[in-house]
C-alpha cells in the first residue's frame, strides 16, 4: 500500500505536510480522548484544505497555507469552480465552514461557546476530517474509495507512553507487564497488521509455543483477529477497548 506522502504526492510539502500533521492530530487526540486539542486542530485543518482546493482550482500551489478573511464567503467561492471534481466544487466547500464553526463557537477556540469541547463534536470533526482526507487522496491519486480510506487509516499509529520504538523493533519499557499486556500494547500500537515473528521478537520471549497459544487464546476471545496461517493478527474492539480501560490509565498519555 502507498503511503499518505505518496498518495498526496502532487502537493507542495508546504501543503502536504502540515495537512498530513493536523490530521494526524485530530485522530490521535481523538484516540487519546483529548476533545479540545482535537477539535481545535480541525480549525486549521479546515483553513489547510481551503487552501488546497482554492489553489488546485487556479492551477497554483502556495508555498503554505493561508487562511481567508471571511471562511465562509470564501468556501462559497470556491463552488464557482466548475471545472474541478465535483467534491472539490460543492461538497467539501460545504463542509468545511460546519467543521470550522466547531471550532470557533463551542467552546474550543474562544470562550463563551454554547458548549465544552467534548465526545460528540470531537466524533464530528473526525468523521469530517476523515472523509475530507480520503477524498482528496482518491481524487489526487486516483484511488477507489476502499483504497482511498486505507492510506488515510495508516495515517496515524497510538502513541502508548510504554511502548517506546527504535528503527524496525517496538519495546514495552515496562517488563513488570504480563505477557498478555505486552502482547496488546505492541498490536494496539500499530495501525497496519503485525507479523507474529516481529512480535515475538519485540517481547524478547523465549517459549515459542506458549506464546502461539496466548495469541490464539487472545483470539479466541476475541481481543485480536488472528490471520488463518496465524502469521499476522490486529487489534479488535474488544482489545481496543482492554488497552484503553485497563492498561492506558496506568501510564501518563503525553
Amino acid at each position: 500500500m502507498i503511503s499518505p506522502t505518496q498518495a498526496l504526492g502532487s502537493l507542495p510539502a508546504g501543503l502536504r505536510d502540515p495537512l498530513l500533521a493536523e490530521c494526524r492530530y485530530i485522530i490521535q487526540n481523538f484516540m487519546e480522548r483529548k476533545w479540545l486539542p482535537s477539535e481545535l486542530s480541525g480549525g486549521r485543518f479546515c483553513e489547510i484544505v481551503y487552501t488546497i482546493l482554492h489553489d488546485h482550482a487556479t492551477g497554483s500551489y502556495s508555498a503554505s497555507p493561508a487562511k481567508p478573511n471571511n471562511f465562509a464567503n470564501a468556501c462559497r467561492q470556491l463552488e464557482n469552480n466548475a471545472h474541478v471534481p465535483r467534491s472539490f466544487q460543492i461538497l467539501i466547500p460545504r463542509l468545511l465552514p460546519a467543521l470550522y464553526e466547531i471550532r470557533n463557537n463551542r467552546g474550543v477556540g474562544h470562550i463563551g461557546g454554547e458548549v465544552n469541547p467534548n465526545y460528540m463534536d470531537a466524533t464530528a470533526v473526525l468523521s469530517m476530517a476523515n472523509w475530507i482526507m480520503a477524498e482528496l487522496v482518491r481524487v489526487f491519486h486516483q484511488l477507489p474509495t476502499d483504497d482511498a480510506q486505507k492510506v488515510v487509516d495508516s495515517l496515524v499509529e497510538r502513541r502508548i507512553p510504554v511502548v517506546w520504538q527504535i528503527g524496525e523493533i517496538r519495546r514495552v519499557l515496562d517488563t513488570s507487564l504480563k505477557l498478555k499486556d505486552q502482547v496488546l500494547l505492541l498490536i494496539c500500537s500499530c495501525s497496519a497488521p503485525v507479523a507474529s515473528d516481529d512480535l515475538y521478537t519485540w517481547t524478547g520471549y523465549k517459549d515459542r509455543g506458549y506464546f502461539n497459544r496466548l495469541l490464539r487464546s487472545l483470539h479466541d476471545s476475541r481481543f485480536i483477529e488472528l490471520s488463518a496461517d496465524e502469521n499476522t493478527m490486529e487489534i479488535l474492539p474488544p482489545g481496543t477497548k482492554y488497552v484503553e480501560d485497563s492498561l492506558l490509565p496506568t501510564f501518563k498519555l503525553k
